[in-house]
């Protein structure tokens, strides 16, 4: 039996969670919100993670009905993401491991396992190619040759990013958080604008499409030809189509009947639908989780920690760094 703890503070939000062989003991997490039309910058939000780091370790363990003695190894992001809240949450993990004398396990990747690990242990997918879309990261992936391998990306930035900054532009509230509110309006969109729509081979670009409908927003508003509904619904419909085109191409390379969505956007209810009618089309099974996995939470940390530990991995006190990239 194996316990971990693992600890994510890689953005806007800190989440502390506790796994127990591959089963969620506890999952608390808070989230950093500005006011509307204004994105979280990296001094504010550490001091939002210092402020809250006890009392969501402390809930942690209690929801767990852990003690410190219980735990096997501490598990915390070393990147990528933002400095000053990566360092913030990294110094807690570390003081937590040297307190309670037990090894410690730092995530450096260019995409998250430990959203995968997670994805697969909460929906029971089995080989899946997997959608990875959050505010930093936008990837195909499936595991070949004993690892993961990324089979197409953004080439600039990631589609919640994309949608977080357009959220801006129509100064809507950030909470729950910016995307979450673009898909509610969108529910009621009518009118489709069209917009650029950018695959090249196996990957995809935002930045163009971004800043042609950051430009012609506030105009076609004002003149009432589209509503922000109708926008945020044109923005949606157009960058999920290009990520379930790159994603069913390469389920076609690699003979893959699951998909499997995580990350952030994965939340997103249109996102999972368009998916699940392509997956159904190719006679694959679609897998996707909800808010409290899919959105940056301790538990997914935890889980990656865990598988890496029973094979034997640590990281050495003198390796537990941070890096935004």
């Amino acid at each position: 039996m194996v316990i971990a703890i693992g600890f994510e503070g890689s953005a806007n939000k800190l989440g502390i969670g506790i796994i127990k062989d591959g089963e969620v003991l506890s999952n608390p997490r808070h989230t950093y919100i500005t006011p509307p039309g204004q994105g979280f910058l990296p001094r504010d939000t550490a001091k939002h993670h210092q402020k809250h780091a006890l009392d969501i370790l402390r809930k942690a363990l209690d929801e767990a009905k852990v003690t410190p003695s219980d735990i096997d190894v501490v598990c915390y992001t070393k990147g990528p993401g933002m400095g000053a809240p990566l360092v913030s949450t990294a110094l807690v993990a570390r003081t937590v491991a040297q307190l309670w004398r037990k090894p410690i396990i730092g995530f450096l990747n260019p995409y998250q396992p430990s959203d995968i690990e997670m994805g697969r242990l909460i929906t029971g997918a089995d080989n899946p190619t997997v959608l990875y879309v959050s505010g930093g990261n936008t990837q195909v992936i499936a595991y070949s040759q004993r690892r993961y391998r990324i089979f197409g990306e953004t080439i600039d930035i990631a589609v919640g990013n994309c949608l977080d900054r357009f959220a801006r532009v129509l100064k809507l509230s950030n909470d729950p958080s910016p995307g979450y509110n673009i898909e509610q309006l969108a529910k009621n969109g009518k009118k489709f604008l069209e917009l650029p729509y950018t695959v090249k081979g196996m990957d995809v670009s935002f930045s163009g499409l971004l800043s042609y409908i950051e430009e012609k927003a506030p105009e076609l508003v004002e003149k009432g030809e589209y509503t922000p509904e109708d926008l945020c619904f044109s923005l949606q419909e157009t960058v999920f189509a290009m990520l379930i085109e790159i994603t069913e191409r390469a389920m076609a390379h690699c003979g893959s009947q699951e998909v499997l969505i995580v990350g952030g956007v994965g939340c997103n209810k249109r996102l999972q639908e368009m998916m699940g009618k392509m997956a159904e089309e190719r006679g694959a099974k679609l897998y996707a989780t909800d808010e409290r996995f899919c959105i940056d939470n301790g538990a997914m940390i935890a889980q990656a920690g865990w598988e890496m530990y029973k094979s034997g991995q640590t990281t050495p006190l003198k390796d537990t760094f941070c890096t935004q990239r």
